[in-house]
């Protein structure tokens, strides 16, 4: 009979231990949905999941599997509960136990414009082709599968045309990593174009140490390459091995401007020249072009529209321009350098779609007088040692040595619709 109470009494431990941290972790997961709906972060910029409440049994494996913990349980349900972190790696689909979570883009809010390709990878205009990101696809290792398979596909419908390359690739993220090694397997005359001054595509622009889940990844030339959970270094470090050891060409700082039609085959433009190909692979992210202030002296060499490196600027004059998480980020971090004097300018009158911690970090350091934020503003000119800045209806002008614009990107979508490539607006669908 002891025996039966000390089983008994052990159960009811356990049982009580569980559900006090099922209470904690459902607490824990609401404040944090309830922060990014008060923060107006409700909607994923990219692929994201939509849960079967039906179906769900709040096991939280797919929060375990999520690396941007986007994903929470609130009672009982797996819900996305930072949707603005969730970038569609995937992983949390495949983790579910009961198969509840599908993947999809856009919401019925906001819809996200996917160009229409067929299952071989070619747009609705012949000879143009599409894979990874701009394509809907942003998971590393289906990225890279599409920039392989696409170039299957543009071998079997090579045309006899007259041209400078059979191929010509747009984009050196995964996918055209991946295209520009089939193509040299393939012994295919081949260009690859990056607008950035590296490669990696999306992934160049994360954040430092950002953690990037892939899985074993099949590429020309090197084979199967095995990876669980590596970082943005990590993964960049790798690409950059594959293309020293290939010997694969890239040109990079080099952005397309047209595509028009030539015969059979293409004339493709860039900022660098002119170029004839049987076929194009628009291999680029949905970033797209940096949005530009478009204002006199932006062309100077020091506006730039990314941070990399804070320490870089450290003891400088710099003015951030812009109101979401990119640009509160990169004002903190500089703010955080010995000497660095920093200004954010944000033509709205408030900070509506940005993290509450990087809100808390801003005023921390806008009340130690290490940043200086000026709402409803607007840059007016940039000169090579100042700005001027329209604040409160007057222009003032500001000491300053580099000016970093980070106020989004441009899909290249009206450049794609001039050479004929249709898109389909997804509102929450596959």
């Amino acid at each position: 009979m002891n025996y039966l109470f000390l089983y008994l009494g052990v159960m009811l431990l356990v049982m009580v231990l569980y559900a006090r941290r099922k209470r904690r972790i459902n607490t824990h997961h609401t404040e944090k949905l309830h922060e990014s709906i008060e923060s107006g972060l409700t909607e994923p910029p990219t692929l994201h999941p939509v849960v079967d409440l039906a179906r769900c049994m709040g096991s939280g494996a797919c929060v375990k599997a999520c690396p941007e913990r986007a994903l929470g349980v609130v009672n009982g349900k797996a819900v996305l509960i930072n949707a603005a972190h969730c970038i569609g790696h995937g992983a949390c689909r495949f983790a579910c136990p009961v198969e509840a979570i599908k993947l999809v883009f856009g919401t019925e809010k906001r819809g996200v414009d996917i160009p229409n390709i067929s299952p071989d990878f070619e747009t609705n205009v012949p000879g143009i082709f599409i894979a990874g990101e701009l394509g809907g696809m942003g998971l590393v290792r289906k990225a890279a599968e599409q920039g392989r398979q696409a170039i299957e596909s543009i071998r079997k419908k090579q045309t006899a045309a007259s041209a400078d390359f059979d191929v010509f690739i747009v984009g050196c993220g995964p996918a055209g990593v991946s295209a520009g090694l089939s193509a040299m397997e393939h012994k295919l005359r081949y260009k690859i174009v990056e607008q950035e001054d590296s490669l990696g595509g999306t992934v160049y622009h994360y954040p430092r140490q950002k953690i990037v889940m892939t899985a074993p990844v099949e590429l020309a030339i090197i084979g199967k390459t095995k990876f669980t959970e590596v970082r943005k270094e990590t993964l960049l470090e790798f690409w950059l091995d594959v293309v020293r050891k290939t010997g694969l060409k890239i040109s990079f700082q080099e952005r397309m401007e047209g595509i028009e039609k030539q015969g059979d085959a293409f004339l493709v433009k860039t900022d660098k020249g002119s170029y004839t190909a049987r076929s194009v692979l628009l291999a680029m992210g949905r970033r797209g072009t940096p949005r530009k202030l478009d204002v006199p002296g932006e062309e100077s060499a020091k506006v730039i529209y990314r941070l990399i490196d804070p320490e870089q600027f450290k003891g400088q004059a710099v003015l951030v321009v812009g109101g979401g998480d990119s640009a509160l980020e990169a004002a903190i971090a500089l703010s955080e350098q010995d000497g660095t004097k920093v200004i954010l300018s944000y033509r709205a009158s408030a900070f509506s779609r940005v993290k509450q911690k990087n809100r808390v970090l801003l005023e921390q350091q806008q009340q130690s007088g290490r940043l200086q934020v000026l709402l409803n503003s607007s840059v007016q000119r940039i000169h090579e040692q100042m700005v001027e800045i329209e604040y409160e209806g007057q222009v003032q002008e500001h000491r300053n040595d580099i000016v970093i614009v980070c106020a989004g990107g441009l899909l290249p979508k009206p450049l794609l619709e001039k050479v004929g490539i249709r898109f389909d607006t997804k509102f929450g669908t596959v």
